[in-house]
């Protein structure tokens, strides 16, 4: 919850950078999760959702801000 209010509130790349690291410290958590349970459909979906955030957080945190 912390992470999406971060990301709505639009406080600027460094602030969504860090909130798309907590997202991806959850999607690690519910894979843990997963795995624990034998459940590949939750497993699956949070692989899929750690990519996306390690991408965001990449293009937030790392990645320069594009000219224009």
């Amino acid at each position: 919850m912390i992470a999406a209010a971060l990301v709505s509130l639009d406080l600027g790349r460094r602030v969504t950078g860090w909130a798309l690291v907590l997202f991806a410290a959850s999607a690690l958590a519910w894979i843990g999760g997963a795995i624990l349970t034998h459940d590949a459909a939750l497993g699956t979906q949070n692989v899929v959702l750690l990519g996306i955030d390690l991408f965001g957080a990449y293009r937030y945190l790392i990645r320069k801000k594009p000219n224009g």
